[in-house]
């Protein structure tokens, strides 16, 4: 391609395109998430698990987070699972907006150096409402060779950077959980309610507008220059509980014309199970 393609497609475009040049994946998680892809998804859609395919769930994720990056081999192995070459054209969705799993695989095949991957803006219900065919059949697909995977291309953050960014003002720590979390009035999924102390809250949810699709890159541009400031991209880390949800941002910065910051996979599941210091209820 002689153009670098849009990282979000619309409804309308997926329609458009001849199924057979691309490889559509249904990335939807949660409880559930397999048997209701069976039940229904859009037609000729793969089916990506986030814990099973996305993510090595460790035991304690004091070390990662819930939701750390699989092994580069098991994520080669997966993409092969999947039927996904490296020429291959790949669109995702979920059933959230991309704010889950869909845009932590897009970025997961980013940061290997897939370039034609793309994610369906809307979601599901989107391309459901425009009359995009549904379907319950198992997908038939054909087998590829192993795909090559050799690092992680894109910027990652540790612990230890988040430490030292975190009172640095040539960095920036971006949390991009709701506002009640960060502010520690709830918290459905960790132990402990708070954010990283130095950290600045931008929702997620602010990338969409009032129908649930991204903003213009015109509306994203404005808003993250205006957070960021003129911040070399590897002094910016994004992050959210688990690592998942901070793939939206940095989607919607890549779709914005910006460079893609540094996410933080372990996110507040790993910072907040550490002897850190950390912004609670109480104090903050």
């Amino acid at each position: 391609m002689s153009h670098k393609l849009s990282p979000i497609i619309n409804p309308e475009e997926l329609e458009a395109l001849d199924s057979s040049s691309i490889i559509l994946i249904d990335a939807r998680a949660g409880n559930n998430a397999e048997e209701n892809y069976k039940n229904e998804h859009l037609k000729n859609a793969r089916f990506v698990d986030l814990n099973r395919d996305l993510a090595t769930v460790e035991k304690d994720p004091a070390n990662g987070g819930r939701h750390p990056l699989p092994s580069l081999s098991k994520f080669s192995e997966v993409l092969t699972k999947l039927g996904i070459s490296p020429l291959s054209h790949i669109i995702i969705y979920d059933d959230k907006n991309g704010s889950n799993a869909a845009s932590r695989f897009w970025w997961m095949l980013r940061a290997v150096g897939h370039e034609k991957v793309q994610v369906l803006n809307g979601g599901l219900q989107a391309a459901k409402n425009i009359g995009f065919p549904v379907s319950s059949e198992t997908e038939v697909f054909d087998a590829v060779e192993d795909y090559p995977v050799k690092d992680w291309q894109l910027g990652l953050s540790n612990i230890d950077e988040v430490e030292n960014a975190r009172n640095n003002n040539d960095f920036i720590v971006i949390d991009v959980r709701d506002k009640n979390r960060f502010d520690g009035l709830t918290e459905p999924l960790d132990l402990i309610a708070g954010h990283i102390p130095g950290a600045v809250n931008v929702p997620f949810s602010e990338n969409l507008d009032e129908n649930g699709f991204y903003k213009s890159p015109a509306v994203l541009e404005e808003k993250y220059k205006s957070i960021v400031e003129n911040k070399n991209s590897e002094n910016i880390i994004v992050h959210c509980g688990s690592g998942v949800t901070a793939c939206h941002t940095l989607l919607a910065m890549d779709y914005a014309g910006l460079p893609i910051p540094k996410l933080y996979v372990g996110s507040w599941s790993e910072w907040s199970r550490n002897d850190r210091e950390m912004a609670l209820k109480e104090n903050t």
